[in-house]
Order: C-alpha cells, then structure tokens, then sequence
C-alpha cells in the first residue's frame, strides 16, 4: 500500500483501493473544516460481470461522531465491469476534526442477476499524514 492511511480490500474478486488526501487549500483550522478528498479505483478481478448499484459509507469523525451516506451509484455513474476492468473516481469528505475514518460498501449486481456486496476496507483522514 503507497500510504499508511490508504486501504485496500478484495471481497467476491473485487479489488477496492482507495487513497485519501488532506486538502489543505479548502480547509480551515479555525473554523474546524477538514476536507480530505479519496482517490477510489474498483477492479473486477473475478470472472463475470458486475454492476456497481449503490454505496454505503461509515464515517467516523476524530471525537467518535458516526454519520452514514447511502445512495445510487458513485458520483453520477453506475459502472459495469467485466472481468479484468476497473473503474475508478474521486470524491471528498469534510469533517469538523482533524482525524477521522472511513469504511463502507458497495451493491453489485452480476449478469445473472445476484445481488453482493463488496468491502470498502477502513481508510483515514488525517491533516498531518503523509501522502
């Protein structure tokens, strides 16, 4: 793994890699915003395709406050992968501490119409990481 903060996680052959970042440029200490941003690529590396329906995450702010987000597909897409593709896309998170976490999952779908979800392994969001 490139970072101590990022994670990886391979659940029903799907490989999930994400890497967070601190962005310093939209944060403010003084009014207690951290905005990481996480860089997300999902690989299919078992043998049928597979179709990314909906996203739940956990997150987990540094004094221990939980919030979910749940909804379809992952900024905008609902991307279909057949076996050796991957997809992959960036979004962020604000928090009102300077440490926290994520973890999550997503609900796939294959050709044959079975439902599954895969991990998205804890990751972290800390300012004073390095990346």
């Amino acid at each position: 793994m490139p970072t101590q903060t990022a994670s990886e996680t391979v659940t029903s052959g799907i490989r999930v890699i994400v890497k967070p970042h601190y962005e310093a440029e939209h944060s403010d200490a003084s009014e207690s915003r951290y905005v990481f941003s996480y860089h997300v690529t999902i690989r299919n590396e078992s043998d049928r395709r597979v179709q990314l329906l909906k996203r739940h995450w956990v997150i987990i702010n540094g004094e221990g406050d939980r919030q979910e987000v749940r909804g379809p597909g992952v900024v905008g897409f609902t991307p279909t992968l057949a076996p050796g593709e991957e997809f992959s896309y960036s979004s962020y998170c604000p928090l009102d501490t300077e440490f926290g976490t994520m973890e999550g999952s997503y609900r796939m779908r294959d050709d044959d119409g079975e439902y599954f979800d895969i991990d998205i392994g804890r990751f972290y969001l800390a300012c004073n990481a390095n990346d």
